[in-house]
């Protein structure tokens, strides 16, 4: 007998559409007759707990609308696959704000943070929420709720911060996603084909401005198995060859409307139980960046390059982790939406989530929540208010604490059309 096999569905942009998407899923597993085991998601995820996180999504209002995410984080419904995302660039910001380092939405649905990796199954899965703008790449995470018309979008901006942390990464990855394309990706697939669908990107390709150009450098250094990623709308692979002789598969997906090709499935091998779990060299570098973490609204001092980490940092998180990440930390931290409630113009305020200050605990590092917190009975802006909370249910304490401080499958080969000289 061959080798434990894992099912991995990968979804472009959600949009909220969760029931549609799980809906998708369970038709395949029942024309297949095989199980999906879990489901990545590469942004514009929209998790709206109610109203007031739909206010502080960047889009016109015309587009905002609740979809179905709030029944997964009522207890309505229950995720049917673990689900692991990413954010893009129309998210309920008051939500993810209050999760800088990653943390479960609702039950069996996993969001990586800002930037993230953990393992499932044996399998290293990193991601980087966002889309890439120069203008605010430099600065810190300065947004807190609540949120402004302009801060709405610069908080969904990619961060020089995050890309430090990425590329002090050394071990494998066998996954990573992201919501834009990086940079050139264009060259390593069919670049025809793809015109022949999204004729206006032409000069931006040509111009060599489709994409990230930090998510580019992040490709040439990580070289994991597999790129995810989403925002264009449509679907497009490529095999980008690396002077290593590694391979990186990268697959961009559309977005979940019937008759589009938002949904792609993958077999990978399996190496440990199906669960969802730190992973340590990720966390030693989260405890080893914290004290560099900017919240500034201008440019920012960040080292150029990453300092490597010794094998004693990351065992010493290692020992302090616990077996899998405890779906029982998810707490409701807001007001559940109501259908047919009376409609809501206000933003939501700062809300504490436990599961931020519990990892910070747990790595010795600030918790970068906590002053905005403190802070929020002394907001006064008409459009905001903050939320009340329910009592939280019981969070287990960890274990203990740091003192200070495969083959893939399935996604189709293209012929690759050459890339311009630089």
């Amino acid at each position: 007998r061959g080798p434990a096999r894992m099912r991995i569905a990968i979804e472009g942009c959600c949009h909220g559409e969760l029931d549609n998407i799980y809906g998708a899923i369970q038709e395949i597993e029942t024309r297949t007759a095989q199980k999906i085991d879990l489901l990545l998601i590469c942004g514009d995820f929209q998790a709206c707990r109610n109203e007031e996180d739909l206010n502080t999504m960047a889009c016109p209002p015309k587009y905002r609308h609740m979809n179905t995410f709030y029944k997964y984080y009522s207890g309505e419904k229950v995720a049917p696959v673990m689900t692991i995302f990413i954010g893009g660039n129309h998210e309920a910001c008051s939500h993810l704000w209050e999760l800088p380092y990653g943390g479960w939405v609702a039950p069996n649905i996993f969001y990586l943070g800002f930037a993230g990796v953990v393992q499932y199954g044996g399998v290293r899965i990193g991601g980087w929420t966002g889309i890439f703008d120069d203008k605010d790449f430099r600065k810190g995470h300065f947004e807190t709720p609540p949120f402004t018309e302009s801060s709405m979008r610069s908080f969904y901006h990619t961060r020089e911060f995050e890309f430090l942390q990425l590329r002090h990464l050394t071990q494998p990855l066998d996954i990573f996603l992201t919501h834009d394309w990086p940079r050139n990706i264009a060259f390593h697939g069919n670049t025809e084909q793809l015109l022949s669908r999204k004729a206006f990107l032409r000069q931006e390709i040509e111009d060599q401005t489709l994409g990230s150009p930090p998510a580019e450098r992040l490709l040439q250094q990580l070289q994991p198995r597999y790129w995810f990623s989403a925002h264009m709308h449509c679907k497009f692979p490529a095999v980008v060859s690396h002077p290593s002789g590694a391979l990186t598969r990268f697959l961009a997906l559309d977005k979940c409307l019937p008759r589009r090709d938002f949904l792609q499935v993958i077999e990978v091998p399996n190496t440990a139980p199906m669960t969802l779990t730190y992973d340590a060299e990720w966390l030693a570098i989260v405890r080893a960046t914290a004290k560099l973490r900017p919240t500034v609204a201008y440019v920012a001092s960040l080292p150029s390059a990453p300092t490597p980490l010794s094998p004693a940092e990351i065992d010493a998180v290692r020992a302090v982790l616990p077996a899998c990440i405890p779906i029982d930390s998810f707490v409701r931290t807001a007001p559940v939406f109501t259908p047919g409630g009376y409609p809501s113009s206000r933003r939501a305020g700062p809300l504490a989530n436990p599961q931020t200050p519990q990892l910070c605990a747990m790595l010795s590092i600030p918790d970068p929540c906590a002053t905005a917190v403190s802070a929020a009975a002394v907001f006064s802006e008409p459009m905001a208010r903050t939320l009340p909370a329910p009592t939280p249910a019981p969070v287990p304490a960890p274990a203990a604490v740091l003192a200070p401080a495969p083959v893939f499958t399935s996604i189709p080969t293209p012929t690759p059309a050459p890339a311009p000289a630089p």
